[in-house]
């Protein structure tokens, strides 16, 4: 099969497109045929040599995908060859060819075209598991998503419709528009006079917001603390401004605020089978119904995944950017 293989750690140009072993499912595992994935800050991170990958014969970025089942392993009884499937991987979807557990495979919403699918996983997975399972976000709730024009913060921003509750965002100013567009009923500069908390806190009041989803951490910590409310809970799922953090203990105190930390990769598969399953019954029906949509920035082929990586650097996108890897 050919996949993306990383020649080195580095810049775009260790990415190299190569023909490689085709991976075979082992029991219980389906294996998929491929026909769109897309980047993550994640991936970004694996190319520099800063966000390891799971051990495998050559390194092979992507962190989700949809396609087609290809073949079933031994004892695989939730899907047929041909069914139409998307899900989350440790490493390897930047390739022709998948494998994952058949309870990880997670079925593609009616009506979805499987390049757009590739793009849904990581990010809505990441977004509700962060603010609904682990933060409590519920009907008549508020959350704060920081990076709201990212693929997670317009996930984030639609989800909060989905369960009933008020989306606050921040974002750069050429991007706040579609925070908006998305549902934010506030959306935030974030190099705002004065700073975006600020304008979150007046927004608020007294009360503050239950969630917080925060891509960025470094400095941001303690001002999320500023705006959250009592039993509040601030879900930290990447540092693009950094891992280093100075907050006030005191606040965190006052605040009975709760600090959760989490990445999807590191998860068990028993894990990522529990959030994957609850996924599809929760949340797939709200791409089928209308309520929810991936938001696509542009795509490129399989063989342009340089360039994607270049141009997601920029961090010029809105929402998503595929990778297309065959025909559907």
């Amino acid at each position: 099969m050919r996949a993306v293989v990383l020649d080195g750690y580095g810049g775009p140009d260790v990415l190299a497109v190569r023909e490689v072993t085709d991976p075979v499912p082992g029991p219980g595992e389906v294996l998929v045929e491929v026909v769109g994935t897309a980047l993550n800050r994640a991936d970004l991170l694996q190319r520099m040599g800063l966000y390891p990958g799971p051990p495998m014969d050559h390194e092979v970025p992507g962190l989700e995908f949809a396609g087609r089942v290809a073949a079933l392993g031994e004892g695989c009884t939730r899907w047929s060859v041909g069914d139409a499937v998307m899900g989350i991987t440790g490493g390897g979807a930047y390739a022709e060819l998948v494998v994952v557990h058949e309870d990880q495979a997670i079925r593609v919403p009616d009506g979805m075209a499987l390049d757009v699918a590739g793009g849904l996983a990581e990010v809505f997975i990441t977004a509700w598991d962060a603010m609904v399972l682990q933060g409590g976000l519920a009907e008549g709730g508020t959350a704060l998503v920081h990076a709201g024009a990212s693929g997670v913060g317009t996930a984030a921003i639609q989800l909060c419709g989905l369960v009933g509750a008020e989306a606050i965002a921040t974002a750069s100013a050429g991007k706040l528009d579609v925070c908006r567009e998305l549902g934010a009923v506030l959306a935030v500069d974030r190099s705002a006079p004065g700073g975006w908390a600020a304008e979150v806190r007046a927004q608020t009041g007294p009360d503050g917001v239950d969630v917080v989803l925060d891509v960025v951490g470094g400095d941001y910590l303690d001002a999320n603390l500023d705006c959250l409310a009592v039993g509040g809970t601030i879900v930290q799922v990447g540092v693009m401004g950094g891992g280093q953090a100075t907050f006030g203990l005191s606040k965190m105190l006052f605040k009975k605020a709760t600090l959760v930390g989490t990445t999807l990769r590191s998860r068990s598969l028993d894990e990522k089978v529990a959030v994957s399953r609850a996924f599809e019954d929760q949340v797939v029906p709200g791409f089928e119904d209308g309520r929810l949509r991936v938001v696509v920035d542009r795509g490129f082929d399989l063989d342009e995944v340089a360039e994607a990586h270049a141009y997601m650097e920029t961090n010029a996108s809105v929402g998503k950017i595929l990778l297309g890897v065959r025909s559907a």
